[in-house]
């Protein structure tokens, strides 16, 4: 069997930190076992669907580099299809038309309610041998609803939950078209599986109640019923269930806040699933290494804390190149040139290992594009007359330096803290506040190598 796995979003919304854990576990498992991954967009809800939605999710893809193999393949463009198999079903007698009205059927559950029963559909309009069903009402197009097997059990052995069993008898007659002839979602996930050979169903447990409906449409059909794996749900890190609307939770808006997208995979790869004690590995590996066994049912909790250090760690590793092209992305986007600027990927190996994510990177590295005035109250604090003596005198000695290398730079402060009979914070510390308007930096001799002669020592003179 060749193993074909989807990732089946709703583009009624962003991409967001759940979507790209399924899509990266269909992925995987695709990959894993020298498969197919197909993206289709389930875009059947018209009116909250927009091309807009569309592009963020293949964006948020694209960014996550999980490359599709078929798609995308849009529901709306299948109208046809779906309406064949309605007409084969009904002929079939697997489906018939309701003539149920709005009205009517509002009644019935609020009956049911009263009763305390489970709202459900009666049965009113289904065939059965010796059955009279009323005269068709003028005015009112039906609706096509799936006839429901009345006894027996649908089971499925998940491959995440284990094995579930849910009676026929609990599920009534569903919708499969409504009355305007559109197709309902569970209806057309059944045939677009169906018809794209589908083995494994990968997706959030939120549609573990869709699965008995779907299998039941499968087999009336004599298709084949694919393997289902049901993920937990994530939790924020208030221990609330992670949504659209819980906060930061945009895969794209994790690159606005400077996170690299394998660091993201890889802390989605342990959001229910775990090799040993592994923590941090490439996206490789966890192919190599991802199967189904090992996600928990679980639910699974989102820990910020752990996402920066795992991005911590990849910005520690990453090609200095590549960082110098994120740095200077996002320090357009304040306006900030990098035109005639140090060499920056000199200055972001000063830096890479004391930040947490990209923009904190690039507002380490802003003052060495522009000159960034320190606050008074900084100023007030290290650079009085004192610091500026000793600055000046700092000055004299830099311009004479023969050799712009950190040694002698470093050098040339010793000189100057012995000269004015100082400790060493007491002369680097305000030339921090004068070269970066701060007064941290890492070691500063190789600030000042990185940063280079003239604008120092302008710097220095404007100070």
């Amino acid at each position: 069997m060749t193993v074909r796995t989807r990732f089946a979003p709703s583009p009624t919304g962003f991409l967001h930190i759940g979507g790209a854990r399924t899509a990266l576990f269909s992925w995987a498992y695709a990959r894993r076992h020298g498969g197919t991954f197909i993206l289709r967009i389930e875009d059947t809800d018209v009116a909250r669907s927009t091309p807009e939605a569309v592009q963020a999710i293949i964006d948020g893809m694209n960014w996550l580099g999980l490359a599709h193999d078929e798609g995308p393949f849009y529901q709306m463009q299948r109208m046809d299809r779906y309406r064949e198999v309605i007409r084969q079903m009904l002929d079939a007698g697997t489906a018939y038309p309701c003539y149920m009205s709005k009205e009517e059927l509002d009644g019935l559950r609020a009956e049911q309610e009263a009763q305390k029963e489970k709202p459900r559909y009666d049965g009113t309009w289904r065939p059965e041998p010796g059955k009279t069903l009323p005269a068709i009402p003028a005015g009112i197009e039906p609706v096509i609803r799936f006839r429901n097997p009345s006894s027996g059990v649908v089971a499925w052995d998940d491959q995440v939950k284990g094995r579930i069993e849910i009676a026929n008898a609990e599920l009534d007659d569903f919708i499969i078209a409504r009355a305007d002839g559109t197709p309902t979602y569970n209806f057309c996930v059944v045939v677009d599986d169906w018809d794209m050979g589908i083995t494994h169903v990968i997706r959030g447990d939120d549609h573990v109640n869709n699965t008995p409906r779907q299998i039941n449409v499968l087999q009336a059909l004599g298709a084949t019923v694919p393997l289902y794996a049901h993920l937990s749900m994530i939790l924020g890190d208030d221990g609330q269930k992670l949504s659209k609307r819980h906060g930061a939770v945009s895969v794209m808006q994790y690159d606005d806040e400077g996170y690299l997208p394998e660091a993201v995979l890889n802390y989605l790869a342990r959001l229910g699933w775990s090799h040993g004690d592994d923590e941090l590995f490439s996206m490789a590996q966890f192919v190599q290494w991802f199967d189904l066994d090992h996600i928990t049912a679980s639910a699974a909790q989102f820990n910020t804390e752990k996402l920066n250090w795992l991005n911590a760690q990849y910005i520690k590793a990453a090609d200095n190149t590549r960082l110098a092209g994120e740095v200077i992305r996002r320090l357009q986007a304040q306006g900030v040139s990098t035109v005639g600027a140090p060499d920056l990927e000199r200055v972001i190996g000063l830096y890479k290992e004391r930040v947490s994510n990209l923009n904190e990177l690039a507002d380490a590295i802003h003052p060495f594009c522009v000159v960034v005035h320190a606050p008074e109250e900084v100023k007030a604090q290290h650079l009085n007359d004192t610091a500026r003596a000793a600055l000046a005198t700092l000055a004299a000695k830099l311009a004479a330096v023969d050799e712009w290398v950190a040694p002698k730079l470093n050098a040339a402060i010793k000189e100057t803290v012995a000269e004015h009979g100082v400790k060493m914070p007491a002369v680097a510390i305000p030339l921090r506040v004068a070269l970066l308007g701060q007064p941290q930096s890492p070691s500063i001799d190789q600030v000042l190598e990185v940063m280079g002669r003239e604008r120092v020592l302008a710097r220095l003179q404007a100070a």
